[in-house]
Parts: structure tokens; C-alpha cells; sequence
């Protein structure tokens, strides 16, 4: 380091003050993360509620899950990906393609291997980008 007091920790790659900062997860994940690691660990049984909040999610749309979906896109306050532009006329499709999916995934969960965290989990490590496009189009006006 140099002399320089006004130099901030996180401007130091070797140096974080937290280890989901400045690399890694941000905390979204790892709320996400925590949250379906309790829903593989607990196993509901033949209901899913991760699969539920997905129906409701889709339904509804409401503005707390776009907020979260856009916050787990983000590493160091900066997006990772350009915002997308989704095509307002294809929302009733895209809708319609969620719901069935989440209500094949609830039924398919049923099973007694926990499917629907099996596939969050992945989803929430990796952060494709066609998930972030898939929940735009579904929140388009």
C-alpha cells in the first residue's frame, strides 16, 4: 500500500473487508442460496414452495421479485450484463410458458429427490443470461 490514506480497502484486489464485496457471491445469492439449501434440507414433501413462489411470482408479478432477480445480476454494484430489452406483445407468451413450467416442475417435484433446489441452486451460482431476459420479458408492461 502506499502512503496514501485516502485509499479505500476494496480498491486492493488482495484486501476485501467482506468475501461477497468485492469477489464471489453478492448477497442476493446467498440469500437465494440459503433459502433453497433450507428447501432441499427440510423436503416439503409433495409440495414445492419454491415452486409456489414461482406461480405466485408469475401471476402476480410483484415488484419485489423483479428487484431481486435484478440484484442477483449484480457483482460490485455494477450490472453484469447490459439491461435487456424485452418486447412488451411476447409477455402473455412468456407468462403462459412460466406457469406451465413452474406447475410441470411442481408436479414433477413430487418425487422424493428435492428437484426444484437442484435446479436453483445451479441457476443462482451460474446467473445466465437468458434467465435475466426470461424474467424481464415476464415483468414487460
Amino acid at each position: 500500500m502506499s502512503g496514501d490514506s485516502n485509499e479505500s480497502l476494496s480498491a486492493h484486489p488482495s484486501i476485501s473487508p467482506s468475501p461477497f464485496s468485492t469477489r464471489g457471491m453478492n448477497w442476493t445469492q446467498l440469500k437465494c442460496l440459503l433459502v433453497f439449501g433450507v428447501f432441499a434440507a427440510i423436503g416439503f414433501g409433495p409440495v414445492s414452495p419454491g415452486c409456489l413462489i414461482g406461480l405466485y411470482s408469475v401471476v402476480v408479478r410483484p415488484p419485489w421479485m423483479l428487484r431481486a432477480v435484478r440484484n442477483l445480476y449484480h457483482r460490485q454494484g455494477q450490472p453484469l450484463y447490459p439491461a435487456p430489452t424485452p418486447e412488451p406483445q411476447s409477455t402473455g407468451q412468456t407468462r403462459i410458458k412460466a406457469f406451465l413450467s413452474f406447475l410441470t416442475l411442481f408436479l414433477i417435484d413430487i418425487a422424493p429427490y428435492p428437484v426444484t433446489p437442484s435446479i436453483a441452486i445451479p441457476l443462482i451460482l451460474i446467473r445466465p443470461r437468458w434467465l435475466l431476459e426470461w424474467v424481464e420479458q415476464l415483468y414487460a408492461k
